[in-house]
């Protein structure tokens, strides 16, 4: 239990630790050696690889029509349903997103934690997928809805939403 500064004086000796300043942790992050070939799966669909708070800002702030962000991971439901599914989507689907884009959880820090703050109110997730369009959020793939699922029920349920929200709009007579 924590205490406000205010109780300082009652506390003993023993409990001094619980009112320091906490060290920050250390950041870890994963090699590039590590991630190259998990990057790899979806550059190699197309996909582009966002690195700082920048690009990414660019990339969802400035862009008109849809943008496909992945969050990318080294953990396994990210190698097997998330990359697949996403890549699936892409290949077997009518409709597409404009825009493709991927941060990578763990390597790529700054500009995870910038497209983490364009998917408020959503906590950090990753793997996950956020789909923009005109640069507002319209639908996210948590990690909860990508565990468990099969790289298939991931891609039909993206190439559901190419079709709601990446469709051309027809015009009425």
């Amino acid at each position: 239990m924590y205490f406000p500064v205010s109780f300082a004086g009652n506390l003993s000796m023993d409990n001094q630790h619980l009112i320091q300043p906490q060290k920050k942790k250390k950041e870890m992050r994963y090699s590039e050696e590590l991630v190259a070939p998990m990057r790899a799966e979806l550059t190699n669909a197309g996909f582009k690889q966002l690195q700082d708070a920048t690009s990414v800002e660019n990339q969802i702030a400035d862009t008109e029509g849809t943008t496909l962000l992945v969050v990318n991971s080294v953990c396994g439901c990210a190698a097997g349903t998330a990359r697949p599914g996403v890549v699936a989507s892409l290949n077997s689907s009518e409709f597409k997103p404009d825009h493709l884009a991927t941060v990578f959880a763990g390597v790529d820090t700054e500009a995870t934690q910038k497209a983490r703050e364009y998917m408020f109110p959503y906590p950090p997730s990753s793997p996950a997928i956020a789909l923009f369009k005109d640069g507002k959020l319209v639908s996210m793939v948590e990690r909860m809805h990508i565990e468990g699922r099969s790289a298939q029920m991931i891609a039909q349920h993206l190439q559901a939403l190419y079709t709601e929200y990446c469709a051309p709009k027809t015009q009425a007579a």
